[in-house]
């Protein structure tokens, strides 16, 4: 894992001086510096959802909107050995499949969509979750994010997934000022080559959850922050700024019950233990 050396004065744009705008072509080779940097920093970077084919990460997917991985992950074991193929979930008593997803929030609203993704792959795609976006977005609570999430970590089509942390994070580097996720994913798409776009999105949400924080950034801990425009906006005393690292970067356990071998941090703890 690459230390980082967090610069203590950091970017001209703090500096008080004014300077010329930031061209759009220095725009790109910043961006794509941060993603090199980003590469170096999280090389182990992938989806923090536990699943083990299509169907699985993306009923994930659609579980995890407004909960944590972490939540999504202990609730999946015992949904997916009750419902392990689209024609069982399809199949399942709604009230039955809202208890087993109660945790992740919203349940019924989402046991409304489990059921009708389901039916519409048994129906409409042989039981098979389909390997386009065109397809996936047909299915009953499946955007382009859950859509690019799901071709890019099951399919191998590449993506970019903007959730919170990603869009969040690309408006602080001035990559973009859009704020509608279509809007983003196209522009932040121009910038780097097509074969990037899925551990683009990967780096970017790591970096989010683990250091770039939605509240308090650890700006005086992060690795990028000679690179970062909006350095200052949170806190950049390095001992107080170390303090604030999530996950690995913190020594603490990661959102996944079965992460990738190569991950440096420690599995989520199961339900129920510690």
């Amino acid at each position: 894992m690459k230390s980082g050396k967090p610069a203590k004065a950091v970017g001209a744009a703090k500096s008080g001086k004014p300077g010329k705008p930031e061209s759009h072509l220095a725009m790109v080779r910043r961006a794509r510096r941060i993603n090199r940097e980003l590469a170096e920093i999280y090389p182990y970077a992938h989806p923090e959802l536990d699943f083990r084919n299509p169907f699985e990460l993306l009923v994930a997917t659609v579980l995890s909107a407004q909960t944590t991985d972490l939540r999504v992950n202990q609730t999946t074991p015992a949904l997916f050995a009750a419902y392990p193929t689209p024609e069982d979930m399809a199949a399942a008593v709604p009230e039955e499949l809202e208890e087993l997803i109660r945790p992740t929030g919203f349940f019924r609203a989402k046991a409304k969509s489990l059921m009708g993704l389901s039916a519409s792959i048994r129906d409409n795609f042989g039981g098979e979750v389909p390997g386009r976006l065109a397809d996936l977005v047909t299915l009953p609570g499946v955007g382009r994010k859950t859509a690019n999430v799901v071709l890019g970590n099951a399919f191998g089509v590449p993506g970019i997934t903007v959730d919170t942390h990603f869009g969040r994070l690309v408006r602080r580097w001035k990559w973009t000022e859009q704020e509608d996720p279509e809007k983003v994913e196209a522009e932040v798409a121009a910038i780097f080559p097509k074969s990037e776009w899925t551990m683009l999105s990967h780096r970017v949400v790591f970096h989010g959850r683990r250091i770039c924080h939605a509240r308090r950034p650890a700006c005086g801990a992060c690795p990028i922050a000679p690179l970062c425009p909006s350095y200052g906006e949170g806190e950049t005393d390095p001992e107080k700024a170390r303090k604030l690292l999530k996950y690995e970067m913190g020594g603490q356990p990661g959102q996944r019950l079965s992460p990738p071998p190569d991950y440096p941090g420690r599995p989520a703890p199961a339900p129920g233990a510690g």
